[in-house]
């Protein structure tokens, strides 16, 4: 932590320091003066006076009420005097840029040591270090400021990430790539899969803000699939550039106050004027992930002809407004109204009336989406946890050593390392299907994997908040990620489609493949 020569003291000497006038601990080997800071105190006081903290080694008693990080802010590193002599600091604690960690099943098993996959390349491990480092020296600070604002992802980060192509990356493999150096080119986009993007999704959702992820061009992962599979050449070449390099901002306007699930159940309508030229849509939408910022709108309409998908440009007639839900305003979720808006025909999105068919293709890529970013937040979950149950003593033993809490641990873990196995299987299947064959084979697989891993979700979020109890509630300090992931992970279960529906298609899509003649 110091970056100078700092002094050294025996514990001898620092031990003399045990009163009000002259108050020095030890944490970690490190010599604080507190003697003016504890009046100052948020927790008070009195506490340097407890019994073996005057004078004393502290370390215990600070890392079962502080998180390692509090010791590398200004107004508290500037309070270290010096070291113990002939010892240095052995904690780890705070983020360290790249690095993998060492806490059990904190990574998933292709990264931990000794342990090999059949779907990873060199190319997806070079990828991971680099978007790693990348999430923690420019997305984390970003997010970690920016979520309790409420206030969307910095230009410079989304600028740096178009830099590195990896809002195009979190579009997935396709034409798209081309001619693009992807992460200063440490992969090539000829050989840039969907495990990649995988990589790319589950290292962003490090960032450990739930609605800055969101913001951070979440729109774009699920509003702009459908232009660059079903627009046309003129139109792609007109939006596309501008979207992937942040200067503008896309969404996908499905889900309204009257229909969620039931994409059937629009009332959002679009009909043809006279001549045939122009789209005129009317109605609303709500509930839409980078509405409130978003200059396109990737819209479900009711049409004479079905259900048509039509490519919305912010202007007249379109009115957004931001709507307050259970996470950050930072992923500008936003109730649209679409007042008489005039559009061109040529910014329909497939055939007319074939709308269906654009958004189903859609839905399974942004169900998967969802299903990498779930296992990977239920992952940094375990990490908290792995972490708390072994610094935190109760009934005067560490809680790790409580059957109970083992037995909590067990199934999150059980939890998470079943459900990373069932993301890469249905990964391997899109590698090795075209975009129609996953429309058609994989939606009922997807829509499982999703609706079980986001009901794991909710298990995993009230097994944490137990484990760490009050703090699991507290929005700051030691247990704060685990009250942000409680409070927003039924997110989750709704986003592209809620739990029960999901389910339910699974089961229709496999009667629907069930063969004629088989009996019992």
């Amino acid at each position: 932590m110091a970056t100078k020569e700092m002094k050294r003291f025996t514990r001898e000497e620092v031990a003399k320091h045990n009163t009000e006038e002259s108050l020095w601990i030890v944490i970690d080997s490190r010599v604080f003066d507190v003697t003016r800071f504890r009046n100052l105190h948020p927790g008070g006081a009195n506490v340097f006076m407890d019994e073996g903290i005057p004078g004393q080694d502290a370390t215990e008693a600070f890392f079962g009420l502080h998180r390692y990080e509090v010791l590398d802010k200004p107004q508290y590193a500037r309070l270290q005097i010096g070291l113990v002599e002939g010892e240095e600091p052995q904690v780890k604690g705070g983020l360290i840029p790249g690095a993998i960690s060492e806490v059990p099943y904190a990574e998933p098993s292709w990264l931990t040591q000794a342990y090999k996959s059949p779907y990873y390349k060199e190319s997806h491990h070079r990828l991971q270090q680099a978007v790693r480092r990348l999430v923690d020296e420019v997305i984390y600070p970003d997010a970690q400021e920016r979520e309790p604002q409420g206030k969307p992802p910095s230009q410079s980060v989304l600028d740096k990430m178009a830099e590195l192509e990896v809002h195009a990356m979190r579009m997935g493999p396709g034409k798209h790539l081309q001619g693009r150096t992807l992460m200063g080119g440490i992969v090539s986009p000829e050989e840039f899969d969907y495990f990649h993007e995988l990589v790319v999704s589950q290292e962003i959702t490090r960032c450990a803000g739930r609605g800055y992820g969101d913001g951070l061009m979440s729109g774009c992962v699920i509003g702009l699939p459908p232009v660059l599979n079903f627009g046309s050449p003129e139109l792609k070449a007109r939006i596309v550039p501008e979207i992937l390099s942040a200067k503008k901002f896309i969404c996908l306007a499905i889900s309204e106050a009257y229909a969620g699930s039931d994409v059937f159940g629009l009332q959002t309508t679009a009909t043809k004027t006279e001549d045939g030229k122009y789209w005129i849509i009317t109605g609303t939408k709500k509930w839409i992930t980078n509405g409130t910022f978003a200059d396109y709108f990737t819209v479900g309409c009711r049409t004479e002809d079905g259900f048509t998908v039509i490519l919305v440009e912010r202007g007249e007639g379109v009115t957004t407004k931001p709507i307050k839900t259970s996470y950050s305003p930072s992923a500008g979720t936003a109730y649209v109204t679409f007042d008489h808006v005039k559009v061109p025909v040529e910014n329909t999105l497939g055939e007319e009336g074939g709308g269906i068919f654009v958004m189903l293709s859609n839905f399974n890529h942004e169900r998967w989406v969802m299903c990498c970013i779930n296992v990977r937040s239920q992952r940094l979950v375990v990490e908290e946890c792995m972490k708390w149950v072994n610094q935190r003593k109760a009934f005067g033993k560490p809680l790790h050593s409580l059957a109970v809490v083992r037995s909590k641990l067990a199934l999150m873990i059980s939890r998470v390392e079943s459900l990373q196995s069932w993301l890469e299987n249905m990964t391997y299947q899109m590698c090795n299907m075209s975009y129609k064959e996953q429309a058609s084979r994989l939606a009922g697989q997807i829509a499982f994997m999703k609706a079980y891993m986001t009901r794991n979700a909710q298990y995993t979020a009230q097994d944490a908040v137990q484990i760490f109890g009050g703090r699991g509630v507290t929005q700051t300090g030691m247990g704060k990620f685990i009250e942000h992931y409680y409070r927003t992970v039924t997110f989750d279960a709704l986003l592209g489609g809620a739990e029960d529906v999901l389910a339910d298609l699974g089961v229709r899509q496999a009667m629907r493949s069930m063969p004629p003649d088989v009996r019992l």
